[in-house]
């Protein structure tokens, strides 16, 4: 079980998100040049292209990599949701 602040002693960890996500959580090396590689699982589960440009975010004491998609990739995202809401009928 991982406890927070708790070492990890492999290299490849799978911790479980919520109940239906687990993610994978690998262990790289800082070169010289402050470069790190980002392993070939991590960038096909994300869909990882190279030359794509990705937003580095420094959060309490750790390092996230956002991957900047283009708004038109979102095109179709929602396809099939229900939108109908009750509404008042004193409100349009």
């Amino acid at each position: 079980m991982l406890r927070a602040g708790a070492p990890l002693a492999g290299t490849n960890v799978d911790f479980l998100i919520d109940r239906c996500t687990v993610c994978r959580m690998e262990t790289v090396t800082v070169s010289p040049k402050f470069q790190v590689v980002i392993p070939q699982k991590v960038r096909e589960a994300i869909g990882l292209r190279s030359g794509e440009k990705i937003k580095v975010v420094s959060f309490r004491n750790r390092i996230e990599l956002l991957p900047v998609r283009d708004v038109r990739s979102l095109r179709g995202y929602l396809k099939g949701i229900d939108a109908s809401i009750e509404r008042d009928e004193d409100r349009v």
